[in-house]
């Protein structure tokens, strides 16, 4: 599969900073003699059928301007195609978190200059009700605040998940959950939140598990103990820093397959989106390999 690069773009991601960027872009594409060819989305989750049609049609590289979720409708429907297709993270979206485990530029002349330079790596992903994710699955409190997000119109980007996950501290109720790592099953818990991520950061910026490997095969899982408040918003600042891992409150894991048992079907979050549970019992597994990224070759 060869053929130029397409470009699938999100204009609304980052509240329209997708659309300011595509210029920009294929404007550094054109001065790093890279042949491309774009579109932008005209629907939410579009880019998952025109990653598709790219695919079909013979295009070995999709890059993709958006963020989390943009990225993850895409993603999916390379892993679906069974190609070996490469995939490019172009950020323009509110968090797009994943582009900071690969250490991808936030301009569009260090995007282009990955692009062009064709370097890629492995990268895993994750798959829960028959959905694949890239960076996260979260349940409870994450979910909580993206939900708050909708409702701010006045800020972006980072300053909008801190600000929403501050709101949040107060007034979101814990829940019980089980959680079952490679078949073994932990006690049940009061939990603020529960996160199963392949990635380094979510929610912008909050570094989860700064040393993550994107490909070794397995997925990290964090257990926050339902706390109040104030105890809430000192693991959150541990969070923002990174030092989060051997607090007391804080259940750390890996592996391959976890089960989440609830009280009823939750809502949760991947990649950023919002979803409505199927069923009370959910499962997640591991797609080793599932994605070559485009990255800086030093990273």
């Amino acid at each position: 599969m060869k053929g130029p690069i397409y470009v699938i773009c999100n204009p609304h991601a980052g509240r329209g900073k997708g659309g300011r960027l595509l210029p920009e872009l294929m404007a550094a594409l054109k001065r790093h003699g890279v042949d491309a060819e774009h579109v932008s989305t005209s629907a939410p989750g579009e880019e998952g059928a025109l990653a598709a049609e790219a695919i079909a049609r013979g295009h070995g590289t999709v890059a993709v301007v958006g963020g989390d979720g943009t990225w993850s409708n895409a993603a999916a429907a390379v892993i679906a195609s069974g190609q070996p297709v490469r995939l490019g993270l172009v950020p323009a979206g509110t968090g797009a978190d994943l582009a900071r485990s690969f250490a991808m530029p936030r301009d569009m002349e260090g995007c282009a200059r990955v692009l062009a330079a064709g370097h890629t790596r492995p990268m895993d992903a994750g798959l829960i009700e028959g959905r694949p994710f890239l960076n996260v699955a979260g349940f409870g409190y994450d979910v909580a605040v993206i939900e708050d997000t909708r409702r701010v119109r006045l800020l972006r980007g980072p300053l909008l998940y801190l600000y929403c996950a501050l709101r949040q501290m107060r007034s979101f109720r814990g829940f019980d959950v089980e959680l079952e790592i490679d078949g073994r099953t932990l006690p049940r818990r009061r939990a603020l939140m529960v996160i199963v991520s392949n990635g380094r950061a979510f929610g912008g910026g909050f570094r989860l598990w700064p040393e993550a490997d994107l490909a070794d095969g397995a997925l990290e899982s964090l257990v926050f103990h339902d706390v109040p408040p104030l105890r809430r918003l000192a693991l959150m600042r541990r969070l923002r820093r990174g030092s989060h891992l051997g607090t007391p409150g804080v259940e750390d894991g890996r592996g391959s397959s976890f089960t989440l048992r609830f009280a009823q079907p939750p809502a949760y979050e991947i990649d950023g989106e919002w979803t409505q549970a199927r069923a009370a019992e959910l499962h997640i597994d591991t797609l080793p390999a599932a994605l070559r990224v485009l990255a800086p070759a030093e990273v």
